[in-house]
């Protein structure tokens, strides 16, 4: 009987295989079609990041021959305090910037998606614009109302008696000028994602918590804010990806690339991307730019899952 069951396993994996192959073969000219994208990703997705991985074992200028050297460049980031300042940098701005970008952004989305707003396209229209600029142009722009002696900001603060600030020179105002063009700019983003959101809730609900007597409060935080959680999630998500990997606003703020003091003033605009570019185009330390480059994936991976973790699970959890 034993002997009879495995046969008969045996023949109905190869019926499945038979069918398999098939099938393959009828929509051989549909795989045919779409070959062009998985060669594309290929070459230039996946063919990269293991060439990354490979690279960081290695010691390389660009132009000598590739010396194998372990792990000796992982090592080296445990003790390199430039690195670790460039992580605290980058900490620094996820919660002086896109911390209070999110929370402006979600409160933006309820009041224009109150019933009390008029002309509400013109509202998402008019916050969502500034991420259409490019990040140069804004830091040029926000480089020049910047400016110590003849910046615009100084100005209207010198019509209040207050003293004009070296915004771009100063290591403590370094940060905080990155931090407020970083909320000028992707405010109005995450706005738009929270604003999908609150329009996806089914307004029966609200009209069923009404009717049963719930005040605004209670169908705020027991309607609203459970049902947007994933919402709130995805974009928190995001913004910790893109707050690790942030690049050119840091870079054009604090000199742009042909700056003689990489982050400006004290490394105090020196965050990891901007130390990653510097090490590999200047320094020409390839294999050690490749091995930072996976560090900061493995901690954007690590404060991605916690916070999934943390904060992801569903109310009856």
């Amino acid at each position: 009987m034993a002997t009879q069951t495995v046969s008969m396993d045996a023949r109905a994996r190869a019926q499945d295989r038979r069918v398999m192959w098939r099938e393959a073969r009828r929509n051989g000219w549909a795989y045919l079609f779409i070959s062009p994208f998985y060669l594309l990703y290929a070459v230039f997705g996946i063919f990269p990041v293991l060439y990354g991985l490979w690279l960081s074992f290695h010691k390389w200028d660009g132009i000598s021959p590739m010396q194998w050297n372990g792990a000796q460049n992982y090592l080296k980031l445990l003790t390199d305090d430039i690195w670790w300042y460039t992580i605290y940098n980058t900490i620094w701005l996820f919660f002086g910037a896109t911390v209070p970008q999110l929370c402006l952004a979600l409160l933006l989305a309820f009041i224009i998606n109150s019933s009390y707003i008029r002309g509400k396209d013109f509202f998402r229209a008019a916050y969502f614009m500034p991420i259409v600029c490019s990040a140069v142009a804004v830091s040029l722009i926000f480089g020049s109302m910047f400016g110590e002696r003849y910046g615009m900001l100084n100005f209207a603060l010198s019509a209040v008696g207050i003293p004009p600030i070296d915004w771009l020179g100063s290591a403590a105002w370094l940060k905080p000028s990155i931090a407020m063009v970083t909320v000028w700019q992707w405010t109005g983003y995450s706005m738009i994602i929270f604003l999908a959101g609150l329009q996806a809730i089914n307004l029966e609900l609200y009209e069923a918590a009404r009717v049963d007597g719930a005040r605004t409060r209670d169908v705020f935080w027991h309607i609203t804010m459970p049902l947007l959680r994933p919402v709130i999630l995805f974009q928190v998500i995001l913004s910790i990806i893109g707050a690790m990997q942030t690049f050119d606003l840091p870079v054009m703020l604090a000199g742009g690339t042909q700056s003689s003091a990489p982050g400006g003033t004290d490394r105090a605009g020196l965050v990891a991307a901007v130390l990653l570019y510097w090490t590999a185009f200047k320094y020409t330390e390839f294999g050690y730019a490749a091995a930072m480059s996976f560090v900061l994936f493995f901690l954007i991976i690590t404060f991605s899952y916690t916070y999934n973790r943390f904060q992801g699970r569903s109310p009856t959890e």
